[in-house]
This record gives structure tokens, sequence and C-alpha cells, in this order.
């Protein structure tokens, strides 16, 4: 069974978003190993400046690294690749294919990823060319995974 797991910066703080993501953690069990790591957000002063926000990225990018070794890597940016809902079943599908029985899906924090996450990921994701929070960005990913395994599955979710 292939474990899925998605890395964060940041905590969830808002109670519904936590609730949405416990309800796809639960769904997704049925198909995967599933899980949600949190990463410690570097602390950042009010106004920050580009090379503490550099640092900052730079230090939550070793974290999400360190703690996706050995899994194929997704990254999530706005540069990265717009995927269809059965494109992305697909590439799950496909994954142990390439000997990894594992996939990370990476989310940055607020001001994003580090270079070296972005150069590291195997794929590099884009949710759409539309801002959202990461709290919701969070819990869409969530929901497209599981619909990734409904496709597999030819499950009704997803139509």
């Amino acid at each position: 069974m292939l474990t899925v797991k998605i890395y964060c910066v940041g905590k969830l703080k808002e109670r519904y978003w936590r609730d949405a993501c416990a309800e796809y953690d639960k769904r997704l069990n049925g198909f995967c190993r599933f899980s949600i790591q949190e990463i410690a957000e570097s602390k950042l002063p009010e106004n920050p400046s580009q090379s503490q926000i550099d640092n900052a990225l730079s230090e939550e990018g070793e974290k999400l690294l360190a703690a996706s070794a050995g899994s194929w890597r997704a990254a999530l940016c706005i540069e990265g690749k717009l995927t269809a809902s059965e494109e992305l079943a697909g590439m799950l599908e496909k994954i142990p294919l390439r000997g990894y029985s594992s996939v990370a899906f990476l989310i940055g924090s607020s001001f994003g990823l580090s270079e070296n996450v972005k150069k590291a990921a195997d794929f590099r994701l884009s949710m759409s060319p539309m801002t959202f929070p990461h709290q919701l960005a969070r819990v869409m990913l969530c929901e497209q995974i599981y619909r990734a395994f409904q496709i597999q599955n030819n499950g009704k979710y997803h139509k």
C-alpha cells in the first residue's frame, strides 16, 4: 500500500480546517497510508527583510527535505504544472513503478518554498494560478488526493 504524506510549514489554526483534513484522513486510509506532518514555521519579525525571508525559507526547506527523504516529492508552488484530477490519479498510480513506496507533497509557508526544495522535487504542482490561503490549499490537496484514489478505483465521488 502506498504511503502518502503531506509535509507543510505551519499549523492549522482554525478548527474547521483541521476537521476537514481529519475527514479526508479518515477517507484516505482505506486507499493508502495517509498522514499530514506539520513543520515548525520560522519566526520572522512583522516586516521581514528579503534576507530574513530567504533565511527562513532555507531553514524550513531543510526540514521539509529531511522529513521527506526517500519519498517521491511534489512541491506545491505557483510556477508548478497545472494538473487535472485524472492526471494526478495517473501520476500517483505510476509512482510505485518508479521504485517509490511513498509520496511526499510539500507545502511551504505564506512566503512559499525555497529554491532548494523546488529543485529537489520530482514534480512541481500548481493548484491554480489563483492565490489561496495555505490552510485552504492543504484541504484542497487532501481532497484532490482523495479524488485521485476514487478515480483509480472507479468510484462515483469524482463524477
